[in-house]
């Protein structure tokens, strides 16, 4: 049984001198459409979640937004074979150049709805990239009055993976950020981390938010947890502050016009990891290997490549190998030439 507290007496379901239904709305939401923001720093497993909960009856009717953080659209392209609506916004970051795009999407998404032009949906995700301070994109919503009247921010979930999530928290200034302000964390990749070091991550994360944690089971949660409506509301930031991130991290693609040795691909990827796997915070992309039909879906983030996955056939017309690098301090240039290299030698011993 609850007792009391300095700011008054509290029964079963909350304090007595609380509205009977909860905080009180100036004007009826009415037909406004709910959005869930799912951030989380790179690789954190944002997209695996979203595909599973398209896959769900939950999931039916959800636009999907996606920001990425590059040149090279790839989980926008694994998310069109799941969603009818899905949108790409510009290649930058959500909370800085293409805040502005969210909102033009947005507007245009519910006027294309309203004529008919796109599949009716009820209800948007929004996927930001892995370096975006959610700061700016909560204070979008709660400024916008135009915005306001046809969608409302339902809530804000954080997806954090268990291998590289602490070390994250304390090296990246993104990580805390979206822990910090998230109305639901979301703890992915248990399977890949030991009981100890979730356990350790679920204890910092209590003292960073007091957000509920939910564990993911391979990549898969309920369909509640991203979609319900918070508990209690998003308090105690200042969502005016600019956006914070991390000094020397660059994005950059690399493209292949033919197919690779998957052997040798292997290795450059192995050597990247071996030397510079702190450093590299995550490469995706579709690899089109010589002994394969549909292009190969490749995921590592930083010391922890996940395993590869066929695709049945492209998602798109281009079939050419291309691959999203977010690295810090790790150039372009040094990155292309191992793979030249190990690609020369490679070539040299099939002679």
């Amino acid at each position: 049984m609850r007792g009391t507290s300095e700011g008054g007496p509290e029964t079963l379901f909350g304090r007595s001198d609380a509205p009977l239904f909860g905080r009180r709305q100036r004007r009826p939401r009415g037909p406004r459409l709910p959005v869930v923001a799912l951030t989380g720093f790179l690789g954190a497993g944002k997209t695996t979640l979203i595909r599973a909960l398209l896959d769900t009856p939950e999931g039916a009717n959800i636009a999907v937004v996606v920001n990425e953080y590059g040149e090279v659209g790839v989980d926008h392209a694994l998310l069109r074979s799941s969603s009818d609506v899905t949108v790409l916004l510009g290649n930058g970051c959500l909370c800085c150049s293409v805040r502005t795009d969210l909102q033009e999407t947005l507007r245009g998404l519910f006027a294309d709805r309203a004529r008919g032009a796109v599949p009716s949906f009820e209800r948007v995700v929004i996927e930001t990239s892995g370096l975006a301070d959610p700061g700016p994109v909560l204070q979008t919503f709660a400024t916008d009055r135009a915005l306001g009247r046809e969608f409302h921010l339902q809530a804000l979930v954080t997806v954090i993976d268990a291998v590289n999530g602490e070390s994250n928290i304390e090296r990246m200034p993104e990580a805390r950020k979206q822990a910090a302000l998230a109305d639901r964390i979301v703890v992915t990749k248990g399977d890949l981390a030991d009981d100890a070091r979730t356990s350790r991550l679920v204890d910092r994360l209590g003292a960073l938010s007091p957000a509920p944690v939910a564990i993911a089971a391979n990549g898969v949660i309920a369909p509640a947890v991203l979609l319900d409506e918070p508990a209690t509301p998003r308090q105690g930031f200042d969502l005016s502050k600019h956006a914070e991130h991390t000094h020397g991290l660059q994005s950059f693609s690399l493209i292949f016009e033919k197919p690779l040795s998957w052997p040798a691909f292997e290795q450059t990827i192995a050597v990247l990891t071996a030397l510079r796997g702190s450093d590299l915070l995550r490469v995706k992309g579709f690899v089109a290997v010589e002994e394969c039909r549909g292009p190969v879906v490749i995921h590592v983030v930083q010391h922890v490549a996940h395993p590869p996955v066929e695709l049945e056939d492209w998602p798109e017309g281009d079939r050419r190998t291309r691959l999203l690098f977010v690295t810090r301090g790790l150039p372009r240039e040094s990155v292309a030439q191992l793979f030249a290299s190990v690609a020369a030698v490679a070539t040299a011993a099939r002679a």
